[in-house]
Parts: structure tokens; sequence; C-alpha cells
């Protein structure tokens, strides 16, 4: 374990010393950049600008009787939904981030459970949240979070207010001298923030988070991972998820860099070199596509064997600190956009290879591991001190432990600090059963401790297999190899009783159709039957497991599974369908 200083973070008590102390150190540097017009080019928000607007909103919620009440923000990533979250949770009252995936009837029932009373959403989900009117009484206010409208503004009864006319209205009320917003006291063990979980293995909780919480993950994830003010983070993941919501949008404002906000999936590669972008986060599933689309046109080019030597070679280099990177993978960078430095990846296990190949192209890359329980971050791997195939070390000030570790070291982690979360709202029972007599949170996920303190992750443990002589399988070992084949797109791996009571392994495949259909076309493969093709991936990965693990049966599947916001099959779901 390498003895490497922490980095320097400045203290905060709360998001809302955090705001002031970035806007008066940052100033006119960009906080944001977000685009006006679709397609257009970006547009720069000052920290003093952000900070006046949060103000301005924040007071105009109060004036409209928001005070202390719980306000919903839904939308996709903009400029707009984080001038709302500070906002709410810097002086008015208790944010409610949720899913602007979700159906109709999903979103109401969030509303009902969290007693919403105002709605910030964005203009591209109108039509829902005004089928969600009737079905929530506690709802008073709507807020979209466009422009006013003209021709609406002059009917008799507009159903929603425009957020830049409450920005208008609390400019205007703080020239007057109002300050209900600008001098309100936070409370940082207070719930401020109410978030409901992706719900992979169960049915959604909703997590009580305070100012306290984020406040000290943000502290401690900076004190690992060196960002600074010449940063530019490019916002892909949804942020109403934890994840992005701290890591990616909170925690650059924070150290002074600054968020661009991504039109959509398939212009990351146009908003990375227009933004100049320096940092990105991303889930296992972005990471290994940006891998493969890189190898792809490598190989199309017919030079797979010259880089593959270069890698090496840098990989040399790199241990005598010549790192020739940039030099020798100058067409790598320029399809990042020319300034990557570092993808953070979370939410699952990333193949090590994937983390190997882009830190000796130049980007380095690393995980992290954590729960929305935790606000989120638990264990990190620092851009100093890392390993591929760990989920990382436990935060500054975070306690992790492994809970009836089995004769491998591998039992159920457990976390107790200062980002462990209040509680799960109105549900004492589920508190009680995640948050033991000494304050650890058991997270429900396998995994072990090295003797260097990385945490490795293992599986769920709900999800775990065990056989008739007792002997545990972790479905997500199989499912990481059966992943490597690049003719699986997706895959469940379960356990299924046998008629003389032994548990046999079976796996739910959805195949990579058009790439066997390709292969198949070029002469790569013998059949482009994909019930033979996946038999044949399957045994292959039987030989590298013992017998007991082995994969006896499969099914295949002609769509995607279901899945969260952060790309993680709802394995419930598939289990009360595959029970049924």
């Amino acid at each position: 374990m390498k003895n490497i200083p922490l980095y320097h973070v400045e203290p905060i008590r709360d998001l809302k010393e955090m705001l002031e102390k970035s806007a008066k150190t940052f100033g006119e540097k960009a906080a944001f950049l977000k685009k006006d017009i679709p397609g257009g080019p970006y547009v720069p928000v000052s920290f003093n600008q952000y900070k006046e607007d949060v103000d301005a909103l924040g007071t105009a919620l109060i004036k409209k009787g928001c005070k202390g009440e719980r306000i919903a923000i839904i939308g996709e990533n903009r400029y707009e939904w984080s001038v709302s979250y500070l906002a709410v949770v810097n002086g008015t009252g208790i944010a409610v981030p949720l899913d602007k995936e979700l159906p109709v009837n999903e979103i109401v029932i969030s509303l009902n459970r969290a007693e919403v009373t105002t709605i910030i959403f964005s203009p591209k989900l109108t039509e829902k949240i005004l089928a969600c009117k009737a079905q929530v009484p506690t709802l008073k206010h709507l807020i979209t979070m466009e422009q006013p409208d003209p021709q609406r503004a002059e009917a008799e009864e507009a159903p929603y207010y425009s957020i830049y006319d409450l920005l208008r209205e609390g400019r205007e009320l703080l020239a007057e001298g109002d300050t209900a917003f600008t001098d309100a006291v936070i409370d940082r063990d207070a719930m401020q923030i109410l978030l409901f979980t992706s719900g992979t293995t169960d049915v959604s909780k909703a997590v009580m988070l305070s100012h306290k919480n984020i406040c000290e993950n943000l502290m401690a994830m900076s004190s690992m991972v060196y960002i600074d003010d010449k940063d530019i983070f490019l916002s892909i993941l949804p942020i109403h998820h934890t994840y992005e919501c701290t890591c990616g949008f909170l925690c650059p404002v924070y150290r002074g860099s600054t968020v661009a906000y991504c039109e959509g999936l398939r212009h990351i590669t146009k908003n990375m070199a227009e933004g100049k972008i320096t940092m990105m986060l991303v889930v296992p599933l972005v990471l290994e596509s940006m891998h493969r689309r890189v190898w792809d046109t490598i190989r199309k080019q017919g030079l797979a064997k010259k880089v593959k030597f270069a890698l090496r070679l840098n990989s040399v280099l790199r241990k005598i600190g010549m790192d020739r990177s940039k030099k020798l993978f100058a067409k790598v960078h320029e399809s990042f956009g020319g300034h990557m430095r570092l993808f953070i990846s979370g939410a699952a296990a990333v193949d090590p290879q994937v983390s190997k190949d882009f830190r000796n192209f130049g980007i380095l890359t690393i995980q992290g591991y954590g729960l929305t329980e935790c606000a989120p971050i638990a264990a990190l791997n620092r851009n100093c001190d890392f390993k591929d195939d760990a989920a990382g070390m436990p935060m500054p000030g975070t306690e992790l432990e492994i809970d009836a570790p089995d004769a491998a070291g591998i039992g159920e982690i457990t976390i107790k600090g200062p980002n462990v979360m209040l509680g799960y709202y109105h549900d004492e029972t589920a508190t009680k059963q995640a948050i033991d007599a000494r304050g650890f949170f058991h997270t429900g996920d396998l995994g072990y401790m090295d003797k260097d303190k990385f945490v490795h992750i293992t599986g769920r443990k709900k999800n775990v297999i065990v056989t008739k002589n007792g002997k545990n399988i972790f479905p997500e070992e199989i499912e990481y190899l059966l992943l490597k084949s690049p003719y699986i797109a997706e895959v469940v791996v379960y356990g299924e009783a046998a008629e003389d009571g032994e548990t046999i392994v079976k796996a739910n495949v959805f195949p990579a159709y058009e790439k066997i259909k390709e292969d198949a076309a070029a002469g790569l493969l013998e059949t482009d039957t994909p019930e033979a093709v996946i038999r044949a991936e399957i045994k292959t990965v039987n030989k590298q497991l013992v017998s007991y693990k082995a994969v006896k049966d499969f099914l295949l599947r002609d769509t995607e599974f279901i899945k969260t916001s952060t790309q993680k099959i709802k394995r419930y779901i598939e289990d009360n369908q595959a029970a049924h």
C-alpha cells in the first residue's frame, strides 16, 4: 500500500457555504457550459451568475409559499436543473430528484410518497407532468424549465409557471431587500434531499440525505482524486441519480471546475471536442462501448499489431517516467476531443483490460464503489494509487468492514461514516434492517478486502446461488466472463432447482444479433444461428469454471433487459418473470 498524502480540500459545512466559497474564489470563471440552441455553441455561465440565479430562484420559491416543502425536480441534464437543486436545498425546502424516464404511474407514486407540493420539470415532460397533476393531492405549483410563452402568459389560468419568470421575480425581490433565502440557516444534519433508489434487486426505497452526508462525501472524494479549476466535466449520466448529482455536478462546483452538458449519448464525441473535456463520469457500458469503438477503428485500419506493440512499449516507458502516449496515440486522443485525462467509472465493475488500455493510451481510468445510501461514494481508487480489479479503498472518515466473512474472506460489505444516510423515509423497519446497532450500513453487496485495503466486490447477497452441498456461486462472476464475448450483449445468470434437489446454473441471454449476422457474413463465424453461436460461447466460458459453476442451460431473449437509469439490469423483475 502506497503512503501518498491526501490532496488538500477546502472545508465546507453545507452546500450553501460551498456555493458561496466557490463564487467568491472563482467569480467570473465558467461554472457551466450550456447550449441555448440545440447543436449551437456552448455558452459559459460564471460562478457568480450561477449563485445569483440560485439566490433569485430560491427567493421566488419562498415567496410562493414553498418554504420547508418537498419540491420534485425532473428533467434531462441541463443548467436549469442545477439551479433548481441548490435553490431548493440551500434554504427553501427538500429536493426530490426524479428519474425522467419513469412512466406517469411511477412518477405519481413517487410524488405521493414524498408528499411533493411543487414540481420543477423539463418542457419535454410537460405532457407527463400535466397527467400527474390530478393524481397528487398535495400538489400546488408546477414550474417549467423553459422560457415563458407570451401566449400562455395571457391565458386566464396558466397551468404552470416558467422558471425564468421566477428568476426575474426573485431578482426584483432581492433588489428590494428580501433576504428570506440568502439568510436562511442550514441544518446540516436534517433531511434535505429525498432520493429514490434505482431498485435492481427490490422495489425502490426513499433515502433521506442531509447536507452533512453530501459535503463529507465531496471533501473525502476530492482528497483522493485530483480535480482542479482547469478541469471540464462532460455531464452524460442521469443527473437525478446520486452518482452524477454528487460527483458530476456538485463536485465540479466545489472544486471550481466547469460542467458541460452533453446533448445526448449520440453527441458525446462532438461535445467532447467542443467543450475541451478533460474528465467524465461513466458506467461500464459506456466505457466499454468507447473502448470497443477505438479497437474497431484500429482493426479496420489494419493497425492492431502495431498498436498492441506501442501499448506494450508505452507501458514500459511509463514505469521509468517516460510517458509517450500523447504522441504514440494522437488519433485516439483526437477521437476523445484531444483533452481527456480521466474517466471515473461506477455502478458496476469494469473489465480491468479496458482500464489498462485507456491508461496506456494516455487516459487514466479508475473506478469507485458507492450506493445511494452512502451519498454515494464509499470506496474509490486514487489517480495515484489504484488497482484495476478493485472497487477502491475506503474513503477518508469511512469505516468499511466485511461482515461474517467465509473461509475465503468474502462477506457482506458494511459501511459506517458521515456519508451514511439518515434512514429510509417513513420506513423504520427497513432502516433498522439496513443500519445495525453499531451504526454500520449493510450494503447487501458481497466482497473482501485485500492486504492493501482495497475492496473487491464479488456480487450481491440476494443474487448468490447456493448448491445442494452448500457452495456459493456468484452470478456476477459468470456474467463477467460471458460478457467478454462480442456475441453476448446482456446476460443474467441464475439458479434453478432440478428434480434431484441440486441447483443448476442457467443463463438468460440477449445476444448481439447484429454482430452475429455481421461476422457470419464476413466468414468469421460458421453459422449465423444465434442459438448455436451462444452455445459455443457458453461452452468456452464453462472451460474456465469449476464444474459446479458451469452454465448448464440457457434461454435467448429478443429484447433488452429492463434497466435502471445507470444501465443496471433490474434483476428482481427478471426473477419475478422467471417465477411465473
